[in-house]
């Protein structure tokens, strides 16, 4: 059942999102067995039953010229969202999660303390950043100048969520947990109000990657909103070009100045800097280079040259035995 099951999902989705879903199943399953009611997860009790795997995939960032050209195909207001990403590494729910009092211009860093996110029903809250990891990320003058300018035109609005569960509590417990906070953020609608995702990637995101060239229109879909009907575009697929590839570019751009792998995962919020190796070596130009230059220097002599000379190895004089 399982290998039809996996064959059937392949058809329907890609195979990461696919792996994912086998990995809720089997958390399931193994949930079932510690309550007796399997005696063995079928996800792991066969070596013929596997996991979906995709494919590796390097990790895409974006030229200089395509960064321009998606941020001037952007509403005026959600240009700033391209600058946090390729700027900073911030994710998109980081991004729209950011407020005016995480920028530190004094100190030079922006402090990534939460990310805005929707649940199942629509409903908005904040949490912390994925992994649930903080970080401060440098933040240079001329991006600095950036964001000020965004917040003279655009002035940060205070929004108030909940915090990590938009729930409503019920427990003393639940509500200290859930106490909504209150947030000025930087990205905002025309309306005055927080940016919903999905929405945002349909009506801003994709046709600035259409008007860049980077993907094309497919055809429409007329979709119903309380009670108003709306005719959208429908652009192809290409979750490498999401706003996560802002991400991968900052990476890039970091690795081949030389930056240290280390205090770039530090700055993406990884977990470990093998994180970053894995989804980002490929950005390295110089990875092994300057070792083999200082190899190749090493032998760049004669070996003999600096034989102490009562060393067993050091050359004989004639005749002496």
């Amino acid at each position: 059942m399982l290998r039809v099951w996996k064959a059937q999902l392949l058809t329907r989705v890609e195979a990461s999102t696919a792996q994912v879903i086998w990995i809720h199943l089997s958390t399931i399953l193994e949930a079932a067995v510690d309550d007796g009611r399997l005696v063995k997860n079928p996800c792991k009790a066969s070596r013929t039953v596997k996991a979906p795997k995709p494919a590796k995939r390097k990790a895409k960032a974006w030229a200089r010229p395509t960064v321009d050209a998606v941020r001037a195909g952007l509403q005026d207001r959600y240009r700033i969202a391209v600058d946090l990403g390729v700027g900073l590494g911030l994710r998109q729910g980081e991004a729209f999660g950011l407020g005016e009092e995480d920028l530190d211009f004094d100190a030079g860093v922006v402090r990534v303390r939460r990310q805005l996110r929707w649940d199942s029903k629509g409903r908005p809250y904040f949490c912390l950043p994925k992994g649930g990891k903080t970080r401060d990320v440098p933040l240079s003058p001329n991006l600095a100048r950036h964001v000020q300018d965004h917040l003279r035109r655009f002035p940060s609005v205070a929004c108030t969520l909940p915090w990590r569960n938009p729930e409503p509590p019920t427990t003393e417990l639940e509500g200290r947990q859930r106490k909504p906070i209150s947030v000025r953020l930087v990205l905002i609608t025309s309306q005055d109000n927080r940016v919903n995702y999905s929405m945002w990637n349909k009506v801003s995101w994709r046709p600035a990657l259409a008007a860049a060239g980077v993907v094309k229109k497919v055809g429409e879909k007329a979709e119903t909103y309380g009670g108003r009907s709306r005719r959208y575009s429908v652009y192809e697929l290409s979750r490498e070009d999401m706003f996560h590839v802002l991400r991968h570019t900052y990476a890039s751009t970091q690795l081949e100045a030389g930056e240290s792998i280390v205090s770039v995962s530090q700055w993406l919020g990884h977990a470990s800097p093998q994180t970053t190796l894995t989804h980002y070596a490929h950005f390295m130009p110089g990875a092994g280079k300057r070792g083999l230059a200082a190899m190749d220097e090493w032998f760049d002599r004669d070996p003999q040259q600096n034989v102490p000379e009562k060393s067993l190895g050091a050359p004989q004089a004639p005749g002496r035995p």
